[in-house]
């Protein structure tokens, strides 16, 4: 049969964003509006003629408002099927009438145990019971009904009604497909959170994680991969999946790795700071007095590999610090920032020959960033971990050497600490200045990445420090370092041989720091 006509439509909802605008151009179509409670008094404080759902049933609301639309009036006319004569004669026999259009949203359970301090019986509260119901009942029935679970769903489902009365299969069918990724993804949280409340340990013991799709990228890594980027519901903050382009060619999905692993350096560190990445590691990181200072001192890690590379900054881009960017020779693909400064954006994509392609991503404010979870999947399978990113307790960082560092050399291997957890193991970070000189990472030997870094470094390794993800096997690292001038070590330590490399530094005359926790990143 043909789309039914939408003549009825029953709204229930919680967030009332944009409802009162898209209820004006139902009943303006000539569409009749059910509603309860709060929805109902609202919708009559915009002046919308509803009828009310108790006086439809005959039945009355109770238990403050936990019974409300579990009828067999509201849901025979949801689910009666149009196309069968022995469905309409039930609804008529019943006094039911049919509903084609049902918008739901569901009570706030994953915003309510997000605020801190809130009680078990104040979640339990906003478990929702009729609302999920009738979502995944209109959803069922999708090829008679329409059901709207989020407001930026109302403008096609308006268009469709306004233009020809009803709504197109293939619309209905999507939005059944959204509600039933709803509902299953507001199940996920509710038994998450009782899986936390009752003890049952860190990790649920089923694990159902929810992604919406975002955007359908060009290719994978590689352009015979199809690839697509999705956000994962419930997830807050500044982040890629949220930023705003402000300028340049789609992303790649090339481009969101690094861009993600920019932001995450630029974040982690002190003052105003810049890093540099390439193929997913730090070529240059820095912090400065001002962002052009960080900038300039963070490209000049490795200016060969900073050559296309990605940029995060943890402060707004301003204009200094864009004149430099669009320096001549200076080739960037993207940048990630909180913000960029609207004569910076004007610098950005009006001097450098690169600046119509060049993707400029505004996040927002960075809030600091606090436990959660990384996942990674595996054939057949998912690894779940607590992500690593909270600083380490320095009370329990260990000079182990007979020298002690001074003040300025502390300072300069909290900077490096902070950047080697960043780099892919095995990771070793040479640092000057608060600025990367040096930076070995992904070899199979963690001697292999000090000669990588100290060359990298050239002249600059004599007086800088070194940070090393892991502890040293042997002293041979240490006795490169010392050739080449490293004038302070950092280091997890745990190592048989740390008497060893203790002896070596000793000799070599090398403070050097025990951490007592390491930041391998495979």
């Amino acid at each position: 049969m043909d789309s039914p006509t939408v003549r009825r439509a029953l709204i229930s909802v919680s967030e009332k964003l944009g409802l009162a605008d898209f209820a004006h151009g139902l009943t303006s179509a000539g569409v009749e509006i059910y509603s309860t409670g709060g929805t109902r008094r609202h919708l009559d404080s915009q002046g919308i003629r509803v009828l009310d759902v108790t006086a439809y049933t005959g039945f009355p609301e109770m238990m403050d408002g936990r019974l409300k639309t579990l009828h067999p009036k509201v849901f025979g006319g949801i689910l009666c099927r149009h196309d069968r004569p022995d469905d309409m004669e039930a609804i008529d026999e019943h006094d039911i009438v049919p509903f084609e259009l049902i918008v739901v949203n569901l009570y706030p359970f994953e915003a309510t145990i997000a605020r801190p301090g809130v009680t078990m019986a104040e979640a339990i509260e906003q478990i929702d019971i009729g609302g999920p119901s009738l979502v995944r009942a209109a959803a069922k029935n999708h090829k008679f009904v329409s059901i709207a679970t989020h407001p930026e769903q109302y403008s096609a489902i308006l268009e469709e009604v306004s233009k020809d009365g009803c709504t197109s299969l293939g619309l209905r069918q999507r939005l059944a497909a959204e509600a039933f990724a709803r509902t299953a993804a507001y199940d996920r949280a509710i038994a998450d959170y009782f899986c936390g409340e009752t003890n049952q340990g860190p990790f649920a013991p089923t694990a159902n994680i929810t992604w919406h799709r975002k955007a359908v990228l060009r290719y994978g890594e590689n352009p015979h991969q199809q690839a697509a980027a999705y956000s994962e519901v419930g997830s807050r903050g500044a982040s890629l999946v949220t930023a705003r382009q402000l300028n340049g060619k789609e992303l790649s999905y090339n481009n969101l790795l690094d861009l993600d692993s920019a932001l995450a350096v630029a974040r982690s560190l002190p003052g105003a700071a810049c890093s540099v990445i390439k193929h997913n590691n730090p070529c240059g990181a820095a912090s400065g007095k001002t962002l052009r200072e960080a900038t300039q001192k963070a490209m000049a890690g490795d200016p060969v590999s900073a050559f296309g590379s990605v940029l995060g900054f943890n402060r707004v881009v301003d204009v200094a610090t864009a004149e430099f960017l669009a320096t001549p020779g200076l080739f960037i693909e993207a940048i990630v920032a909180p913000d960029f400064e609207a004569a910076a954006v004007g610098v950005l994509t009006s001097k450098p020959k690169w600046r119509n392609n060049v993707r400029l991503m505004q996040v927002g404010r960075l809030e600091e960033v606090g436990a959660r979870r990384q996942y990674r999947y595996i054939d057949g399978g998912m690894l779940v971990q607590d992500a690593d990113t909270l600083p380490d307790p320095e009370a329990e960082w260990k000079v182990v050497t007979d020298k002690q560092p001074t003040d300025e050399q502390l300072a300069e291997l909290r900077f490096g600490w902070t950047v080697v957890r960043h780099v892919k193991s095995n990771a070793i970070v040479l640092s000057k200045g608060q600025a990367l000189c040096g930076v070995g990472a992904g070899q199979m030997s963690r001697v292999d990445s000090v000669d990588m870094a100290i060359r990298k470094a050239g002249d600059r390794a004599a007086g800088s420090v070194l940070s090393s993800d892991a502890f040293f096997p042997f002293s041979d690292s240490i006795s490169k370092a010392a050739e080449a001038g490293v004038a302070a070590i950092i280091q997890p330590g745990g190592s048989k041989n740390d008497d060893e490399v203790i002896a070596a530094c000793n000799e070599a005359g090398i403070p050097m720091i025990f951490t007592g926790r390491r930041h391998f990143k495979h």
